[in-house]
């Protein structure tokens, strides 16, 4: 413990984060690093617990406290007290692949499982991570790291979202020849897909991807294993097969839009605005929501992405439909927390997107099938020419669990305490396997289904299971 008086002398200092009305202008990330005398400071609040609930990875009551990854946070916030980058940045890895991602995006349930949290504001975990690997980047201390000979053994990976990537990442260095197939034409699933640019850069991304490949793994883009020639072909080729196709399924909005234009998933909207806005191609599923009348119906990362995205692409107006009460957002000191999006709501259209307690109730739409409004089940008439879904994912698709002969209902199903599937030499990971969950469990599930194959393919293996 760095400061042992720590958490007492020094108060939260949060990233800091460009104003809401310069943002919304472009796509480029918002969050603006802390001097380094003030992140050392942020290292210093943490408290050495004697136990560190911020690792235990635990679901309690439904909500899920501490990192499943077992993040050794006091170690490396105490090396970032101390100015040891390099130390700081060995702890972190041995746990987590890829704290670029999880520093930018994840919900920190280990700040909910921080001690010093209970009778103040907890560490600044995710942003001291961010701050770890990103200075590691910079400084050249990210360095490739090939096994020191190979196995012999073929792995294919089907999937390149967190899960896959975790998994490519952990078998590779275990010295197995690792083949992550892809169905879209860049890797990354839903990190490059699915979370936006201004959350997430995409050159983020593909700077460990390209790291990953100049240490051995091998991407093959746009192959879709739901071809069963495709499925029979890695099953034939390779020793093992890791399935992490995600949970793509999304969950039905409960409304009749047959013949109806104008009604979208919040993920392919998303996928849509970054390929328009980031890799700049032309012709995308889903439009642009410049001078449209846009309603979002759900809660959530999604739904805010949603709504942040739709402010970039200039809607005229915007309102966010949230079943559950409000009451049901609030601290304990009564507030109602405010999501990036929601501050660049306010900003640019003057007040908070979300209606709660309110739902869809039916469509309003013109002669030939356009929509015009939505009608609310508190009987008022929204106009609207877009209206998203952000409702969450019911399950996995089905036609790769066929291709590939597996067991599935709404997700893989795999025996007890493991990632085995009912073929022999088929793991299942990610969300496939556990349901729609957080990119940190992804990661998670991924490492352990590493382990899992490396001990079926050589007998034995040294790779520590988070899960």
């Amino acid at each position: 413990m760095g400061k042992t008086t720590g958490f007492l002398e020094y108060v939260r200092a949060d990233d800091r984060a460009r104003p809401p009305e310069e943002r919304v202008r472009d796509w480029e990330e918002f969050h603006l690093p802390l001097p380094d005398e003030e992140r050392r400071r942020q290292g210093g609040r943490c408290m050495n617990c004697g136990v560190p609930f911020c690792q235990t990875g635990m679901v309690w009551e439904g909500r899920a406290f501490g990192c499943p990854l077992h993040n050794l946070v006091p170690e490396w916030n105490d090396m970032v007290y101390a100015g040891n980058l390099p130390h700081a940045l060995s702890r972190l890895l041995k746990t987590n692949n890829f704290p670029e991602f999880t520093g930018r995006v994840c919900p920190a349930p280990c700040e909910r499982a921080c001690i010093c949290g209970i009778y103040g504001e907890s560490v600044t975990v995710r942003d001291n991570e961010h701050a770890v690997i990103e200075a590691g980047f910079a400084a050249g201390l990210v360095r490739r790291q090939r096994p020191p000979q190979w196995s012999g053994r073929k792995v294919a990976v089907v999937g390149a979202g967190p899960a896959g990537l975790a998994a490519a990442d952990q078998l590779n260095h275990r010295g197995h020849s690792v083949t992550v197939i892809e169905r879209e034409a860049r890797p990354g699933g839903l990190l490059t897909y699915g979370i936006p640019n201004m959350k997430l850069p995409k050159d983020v991304v593909r700077r460990r991807v390209e790291l990953m490949i100049d240490e051995g793994v091998s991407f093959v883009t746009g192959v879709d294993a739901a071809d069963p020639a495709v499925a029979r072909r890695l099953l034939a080729e390779y020793d093992a097969v890791v399935l992490c196709c995600g949970a793509e399924e999304p969950r039905p909005l409960g409304l009749d839009t047959a013949g109806v234009s104008g009604v979208f998933y919040g993920t392919e909207y998303l996928k849509s605005a970054v390929e328009r806005h980031i890799f700049r191609r032309e012709n995308v599923a889903v439009p642009t929501a410049e001078g449209q009348d846009v309603v979002i119906v759900g809660t959530g990362d999604t739904a805010s992405d949603c709504v942040a995205t739709a402010l970039r692409q200039g809607c005229r107006s915007l309102t966010q439909l949230v079943r559950r009460r409000r009451e049901d957002y609030l601290s304990p000191d009564g507030t109602l927390a405010l999501d990036y999006a929601h501050e660049e709501t306010m900003a640019i259209l003057g007040a908070d997107p979300r209606r709660f307690g309110v739902q869809v109730q039916s469509l309003v739409t013109a002669e030939d099938g356009t929509l015009t409004g939505v009608v609310t089940t508190e009987g008022d008439t929204l106009p609207c020419q877009m209206l998203i879904a952000a409702t969450g994912f019911s399950g996995c698709r089905r036609d790769v669990c066929e291709a590939f002969g597996v067991e599935a209902e709404r997700t893989v199903r795999t025996r007890e305490g493991s990632f085995a599937t009912n073929v022999a030499g088929v793991f299942a990971a990610g969300d496939m396997r556990r349901g729609q969950s957080l990119v940190v469990w992804a990661i998670a599930e991924g490492r352990a289904a590493a382990a899992e194959a490396d001990a079926y393919l050589i007998g034995y293996t040294n790779l520590v299971r988070p899960l």
